[in-house]
């Protein structure tokens, strides 16, 4: 009787917040397929198997090829057409191999920025997001006139919690190569730093149960990115820290880019005294290592993210 009248209260209690109190599970994946076209297959078998966990959605966190392979409108094609393979809803957030190394000579000595706007052109043509069952984006760019070049940030909320899509890619965010990246990003960084700003107090509005970022960029391999003045991720740092702190509830930070599976508490409080303990990340592996990684979700859990890694032994370069 005691069991019923609290699962009771707990629905009248998720009613009242406007949350349904139900857990669920995604995908994270990212930095595929490097080997091309060799990992194609590879890929093509993850793909299936995300497919049969069904997953609610799938999160890409950028690098859909390698910095070496040729960053052509064919390839591009052929992205799309992948995302496109997945059943459930494939949300897509850019990485830098897309353009910020284009002008690489193994790349194809494009110019970084004219293949920016094409992946905004092809890529982020409406508020969906790519997958045989659509999942409807509020975007940056509809809700923000301010901002309204930048259609790859997005969020959606799912059972209480609010997913964000955040454009923070490696090479240093494109900080510093010279003065037409500083230029691109000290606009974008700007535009992040907003979106952060504008999710987390929607979370805080809403009561949501947590907030769940998006993002390319390994921003935690070393201290320094967080106070060094050459780093192109330290206001985004600096942002994460001071919202988290005030939020309080959990926050999970999921990232690409190194390709090794982490699962960590990257982020200290402002005073450096403490560790942020409602604040995890999950870095995603890939490059040679075409896995993925399944999030299960408890609302009523006081922590709710819980993390299983999708090894398919077919994907391993080292089986016998």
């Amino acid at each position: 009787m005691k069991r019923i009248y609290f699962i009771s209260l707990l629905f009248l209690y998720s009613l009242s917040q406007g949350a349904i109190a139900e857990p669920f599970k995604f995908v994270a994946y990212g930095d595929m397929p490097y080997s091309i076209p060799d990992d194609y297959i590879r890929y093509e078998r993850l793909i299936k198997k995300i497919n049969q966990i069904k997953p609610s959605f799938t999160i890409f966190v950028g690098d859909t090829k390698s910095g070496s392979t040729p960053c052509t409108d064919e390839y591009n094609v052929i992205v799309k057409n992948y995302f496109n393979q997945f059943e459930a809803p494939l949300i897509y957030s850019v990485g830098d191999n897309e353009w910020t190394d284009c002008h690489r000579p193994k790349a194809g000595s494009y110019d970084p920025l004219e293949r920016l706007d094409k992946i905004r052109s092809f890529f982020f043509t409406n508020d969906k997001s790519f997958g045989k069952k659509a999942l409807n984006l509020h975007r940056q760019a509809d809700l923000m006139p301010d901002f309204n070049q930048y259609v790859e940030n997005s969020y959606w909320i799912k059972n209480g919690f609010l997913f964000v899509s955040l454009h923070i890619p490696g090479s240093n965010n494109n900080f510093g190569r010279n003065d037409e990246s500083t230029i691109e990003y000290r606009k974008r960084n700007a535009a992040n730093l907003a979106w952060i700003d504008y999710t987390f107090n929607l979370a805080s509005k809403q009561n949501l149960a947590g907030i769940i970022f998006a993002f390319q960029a390994d921003m935690f391999y070393s201290p320094s990115q967080l106070t060094d003045a050459s780093s192109g991720f330290r206001d985004a740092l600096n942002s994460f820290i001071v919202h988290s702190e005030l939020f309080e509830k959990p926050v999970l930070l999921i990232n690409g880019d190194s390709h090794r599976l982490k699962i960590d508490q990257p982020l200290t409080s402002s005073n450096k005294k403490f560790v942020l303990e409602n604040v995890i990340r999950l870095q995603v592996m890939g490059e040679d290592e075409v896995q993925a990684v399944e999030i299960n979700v408890d609302p009523i859990s006081e922590q709710p993210f819980s993390f299983k890694p999708l090894i398919l032994k077919a994907n391993s370069q080292y089986r016998n």
